[in-house]
């Protein structure tokens, strides 16, 4: 620390004002020199008084530092140590006692504070100020004392300018910043080589006292604890006088930065500590982005999005003449008619179904023999509420009942096998996972919506920066927001699920359109078309976005779960319309696959307060998990006529009994166990993982099973699309690709760990980045990009997937 001499002009005067505050205090004070070094000893009856001046420029901020030392290590007889200023006055003793963890003591003989400094006057000539150091002790024997004050020469930051110091717990430092004209926000950007001694870097308003010691640095400003690195935004705005102090504090534990915490009380030993935890800092203050930037970062989110509007129009547009084409050329069959002209492409109708969708056709898929006579029906279009088209788990027909066990055990199933019951009803059925999600999305939403509201608050209103975790080198406040990019970069998903709401009502619309043309003892043709579950994962999608959005207002290990919660129904819905294109009638019901959810997000929940360390919940999950894919394969396996009862188990050892030990016959239907066996091992060696390892990231764990099986089942479904010898058009055939090629660059920008709510506030902010994308948006940012991009391709590659059978009678489209 630079020292400067009183100016002699002004030794005169100051010795005069000395003498006079002598007086008055009846005391007679020690004319002090700065940078000059004073030893002494005060006892009960012997005290010390010094009188600094200095004469103080116009507009010129001066700082002055006071060291203080004493030999002494008795904590019953401190030295006294009291500063009095202009307008204020600051005080300490020696050894200064720290706390820390389990009431464990830390003393230090060394101690080192810089007084709060005048404000400038607006005077135009220099004026003088003086400074009163008070030195006292109760001891009845003399101590030992040193003392030292200087003025400090590189007090005010400059910005673009790094600037190097050394802070230690008895001996903290704060610099003055003013911003430049230019300039409304600056990042403070903090950096040492080493993690540990643990810091705190808080930032302060222009006032006395400050607060610089760790029992008190976390009363006033905003703060960040720090290993390596720490990165404060700093708004003109919040700032009246445009200028702020920047405070380090060197704590004198590390347990709060993640280091070692101290086992207990009974090893405390009061020891003098003094320079042993020491660091060197580098801070260097930046111009952060301009207003303008965030107005490029809009237009790009959503012009970005709208491109996708604009293709979909685009693609629709050149289809339709196509379309036309065909029909002027006479080259459709008039027995489809305009049902036919409408399908093969994601945002046109899919072929329609004829109105007899729910009678027997007059032959059966088994070879042609008349199960019975149609009745006659209303018009398939026709959307009546009678009660009988109310959403039922019974069939409609007498028959079926008896039969149905029948048929769905047979060796090779077809698409009519299953696909017998009403249409209206069916479809009826599916419509509820639209309501549902509809009003789940609300009461799942709004108390999320408040929560995140009442963090941000409290980020906002205690200056704790430790409770969110965000990317601080690239996270740009506004308004209350503290990382509104990370929150703008998820309009991709509710722009892109609000598109595919889009596309999938006009192919709703153009299906009615043409089944209302066509007679009702049409054969059927095609995959039934319910639109229900593409509608629930079109709302599923938006409320991703607006959930992940909740989440990065303050993201944090507790509110986690946001981000994950619709990505498990995302999941669980596209698994569901995967099976349901070739099983519509045995589908499980919204009803039940809504409570299935339920439970998996009861169980995320779980995991969160007791899935860190608790061996006994991960042995009662991979219980639970293994039974559940159990017992989900055995319904999937016997097309739900394996009923879920008590009696289960005695028929579970009967069937391997009889099929595996008394005669191991080849299974009935083998491509459907190749898959759940290989479903099973992959859900098996998830449970064994997580019983081994217990990842503290429980949510993640959990997605990545369903991930897993997603990916697996829509494999095997294309794998036994292609032996069927059933063709990808190249619409399917591009989304496949693009979803492929996007996903991978989706998960690349993914991996790029930013931050890590699993380490302290202090650790995760040692992986914090600065921006990549138009100076505003991070990797994780992009990520969200890509990602709703990924998951827009996936529901089409659902949606277009069989529109090559759209001209296919389903007695010859197989069930697998």
């Amino acid at each position: 620390m630079a020292g400067r001499a009183a100016p002699a002009a002004g030794a005169l005067l100051g010795a005069l004002l000395w003498a006079a505050a002598g007086a008055g205090l009846g005391d007679n004070p020690a004319p002090g020199a700065f940078g000059h070094v004073y030893r002494g000893a005060v006892n009960i009856s012997a005290e010390r008084v010094y009188a600094f001046a200095y004469r103080s420029e116009p507009g010129q901020v001066d700082a002055v530092r006071v060291y203080v030392n004493s030999s002494s290590e008795n904590l019953q007889y401190p030295v006294l140590f009291v500063v009095r200023q202009q307008k204020g006055v600051l005080s300490w003793q020696v050894p200064l006692i720290f706390r820390g963890l389990y009431q464990r003591t830390y003393n230090y003989q060394e101690v080192s504070r810089t007084l709060c400094p005048t404000e400038p006057t607006p005077e135009t000539r220099p004026s003088n100020q003086i400074i009163f150091v008070d030195v006292a002790s109760m001891a009845p024997f003399n101590i030992a004392y040193e003392l030292l004050v200087t003025r400090l020469e590189n007090f005010q930051l400059e910005t673009n300018k790094a600037f190097n110091f050394t802070a230690s717990p008895s001996q903290p430092q704060y610099f003055l910043y003013k911003f430049p004209q230019d300039v409304d926000s600056v990042i403070i950007n903090v950096v040492s080589d080493a993690a540990y001694p643990c810091s705190v870097v808080s930032v302060q308003d222009i006032v006395c006292p400050v607060y610089d010691l760790d029992h008190n640095v976390e009363f006033n400003g905003v703060y960040q604890s720090m290993t390596k690195q720490a990165a404060i935004t700093v708004q003109r705005k919040d700032f009246p006088g445009e200028q702020f102090f920047v405070v380090f504090v060197i704590k004198p534990e590390d347990y709060a930065c993640g280091g070692s915490v101290p086992s207990s009380i009974h090893g405390n030993v009061n020891r003098t500590w003094n320079l042993q935890r020491t660091k060197n800092l580098q801070v260097t203050i930046v111009p952060s982005i301009k207003k303008s930037v965030y107005v490029q970062a809009m237009f790009f989110s959503f012009l970005g999005f709208l491109s996708f509007y604009l293709g979909s129009v685009i693609v629709a547009f050149v289809h339709y003449i196509r379309v036309r084409r065909k029909a002027s050329a006479g080259r459709l069959s008039p027995e489809h008619g305009a049902g036919m002209m409408t399908s093969s492409h994601p945002i046109s109708a899919s072929t329609p179904e004829g109105s007899s969708y729910g009678a027997i056709d007059e032959f059966s898929s088994s070879g042609g023999h008349q199960l019975s006579s149609p009745e006659r029906r209303p018009p398939a279009g026709s959307d009546t509420d009678s009660s009988v088209e109310e959403e039922s788990d019974f069939d409609t027909m007498p028959e079926i009942e008896s039969d149905k066990n029948i048929i769905r055990t047979k060796v090779f199933l077809f698409l009519s096998d299953l696909s017998r019951k009403d249409r209206r009803i069916v479809s009826k059925k599916y419509k509820i996972y639209f309501w549902n999600i509809i009003t789940i999305a609300v009461f799942y939403a709004l108390p999320v919506i408040q929560l995140v509201i009442t963090y941000q608050t409290v980020v906002n209103v205690t200056g704790n920066q430790d409770i969110c975790y965000y990317n601080f080198l690239c996270a740009h406040p506004l308004g209350v927001l503290s990382a509104f990019n990370n929150i703008l970069s998820n309009v991709g998903h509710m722009m892109l699920g609000f598109l595919f709401l889009l596309i999938v009502l006009r192919r709703d619309i153009l299906h009615r359109r043409a089944m209302e043309m066509k007679d009702i003892y049409t054969l059927d043709y095609g995959i039934p078309k319910h639109f229900g579950l593409f509608y629930a994962m079109g709302i599923a999608l938006m409320m991703e976005g607006v959930l992940s959005a909740c989440y990065h207002v303050c993201p944090n290990y507790s509110n986690f779960q946001f981000d994950t919660s619709f990505m498990y129904m995302i999941a669980g819905l596209c698994m569901l319309k995967l099976y349901q294109t070739r099983h519509p009638d045995i589908n499980a019901s919204a009803y039940s696959a809504y409570a299935s959810f339920a439970v998996v997000i009861s169980l995320a929940v779980l995991g969160v307060v007791f899935g860190k360390n608790d061996v006994w919940f991960w042995v009662i999950f991979s219980m639970i998990h293994v039974l559940a894919s159990l017992a989900l394969s055995t319904q999937i396996y016997y097309m739900g006529r394996f009923k879920i009862d008590v009696g289960i188990f005695r028929r579970a050892v009967m069937v391997l009994y009889t099929d595996c030990i008394q005669q191991c016959s080849r299974p009935m239907y083998m491509d459907r166990m190749v898959l759940l066996i290989v479903g099973n091992l992959v859900n098996w060696s998830f449970a064994i993982f997580g019983l081994v390892y217990r990842p503290r990231d429980f949510a993640s764990y959990i997605l990545g099973i369903f991930i897993c099986n997603l990916l697996l089942y829509l494999a095997f479904y294309i794998i036994m699309k292609l032996r069927s010898s059933e063709k990808l058009l190249p619409i399917p055939m591009f989304c496949i690709v693009a979803t492929a090629v996007v996903w991978a660059a989706a998960l690349y920008f993914f991996f790029q760990t930013l931050s890590s709510w699993e380490e302290t506030p202090a650790e995760s902010r040692e992986k914090n980045r600065p921006c990549i994308l138009l100076g505003f948006f991070d990797d994780h940012d992009v990520w969200h990009f890509l990602s709703a991009a990924a998951l827009f391709f996936s529901f089409l590659v659902l949606l277009t997937l069989d529109d090559d059978l759209d001209t296919v009678r389903r007695d010859k489209i197989p069930v697998f």
